[in-house]
């Protein structure tokens, strides 16, 4: 807490603004680490789980040769990216470390997220959830996201990209009338503009889907607030990461009728994939079913265990 609060109190000194696109500051100052050792305490790995090792191997693999891979993914915390990493840096430190995160406004605004965004490679855009928040600022966040989705479709010309996005375009919250938490429904615009940009970058694209179970670490407000400056609530607790197998646009929409169609489609292939894995690691955290949770579909591992 004395570091972040240090980084937070030299940020209101000299605020950093996040370019379009953000590389990750690892030097003077290793922000990157800085967020992994602050979430790295309320991560329960005793009840914490990886879904399917082998295709994040794959997807070194797609990298090593050159490809982009997008992982299409469910928004759960703030503290994401740090989770992400802290699950697979044992296996998979270079996907760790080089994920570039499709990031909301909020998370390079707000002083309290700002140091721990720094430590990231993000591409900023404003979320359809708050692009009219304030009526006067519409037209700039247009303006801005159509020079950070240049920027993303440069980064993907060049290849060997990885890339993560939530077409929710917010975080998962609980059903007001169950309290049971559930990926938010994905914007299939978002699912077919990403599509898109991976298609034209003349450089070969896969898009994975990623299930991710951490809300109790850090859980959002329970509506989208407005205001910057929410209340934060941390909880140490097991999380849960899994990724299937890949989902070719071509194979899920084959007998569609129209363009449209193939949007909706191939957007709900994804979200449905991310649900079911989603319910799985539930089963293993939740349900306490730990690695017998495992199904044909999602093997789970605890790969920072070595008797697995």
């Amino acid at each position: 807490m004395s570091v972040a609060l240090d980084r937070i109190f030299l940020d209101v000194e000299d605020p950093f603004i996040f370019p379009p696109y953000h590389k990750a500051a690892r030097e003077p100052f290793d922000y990157y680490m800085f967020g992994q050792n602050y979430i790295r305490p309320l991560v329960d790995f005793r009840n914490s789980y990886v879904g399917n090792i082998p295709v994040f191997d794959e997807i070194r693999e797609k990298l090593q040769e050159g490809h982009n891979v997008v992982l299409i993914s469910n928004h759960q915390t703030e503290a994401d990216p740090a989770v992400i990493a802290l699950l697979l840096e044992g296996t998979h430190s270079h996907i760790a470390e080089n994920v570039t995160y499709v990031a909301g406004d909020r998370v390079v605004t707000d002083p309290l997220c700002k140091p721990f965004s720094m430590g990231r490679n993000l591409v900023c855009v404003y979320s359809k959830k708050h692009m009219f928040d304030v009526p006067e600022l519409v037209e700039m966040k247009r303006r801005s996201n159509t020079r950070s989705l240049k920027e993303m479709a440069l980064l993907l010309r060049g290849g060997s990209q990885l890339l993560w996005i939530s077409p929710s375009g917010g975080r998962d919250r609980p059903d007001p009338l169950t309290g049971e938490w559930y990926p938010a429904p994905f914007d299939s615009a978002v699912v077919d503009n990403m599509r898109r940009l991976v298609e034209h970058s003349a450089v070969p694209g896969h898009l994975y889907p990623l299930a991710l179970l951490c809300y109790d670490i850090m859980p959002p407000p329970p509506q989208v607030e407005k205001e910057i400056g929410e209340r934060r609530v941390i909880t140490f607790h097991g999380a849960g990461l899994s990724v299937g197998p890949e989902i070719k646009f071509n194979e899920v929409t084959s007998t569609c009728n129209d363009s449209e169609e193939a949007k909706e489609v191939y957007a709900r292939a994804l979200y449905e994939s991310i649900t079911a894995q989603y319910n799985i690691l539930k089963c293993a955290i939740h349900d306490k079913k730990g690695l017998e949770a495992s199904t044909a579909e999602v093997s789970l591992s605890q790969p920072w265990n070595y008797e697995n």
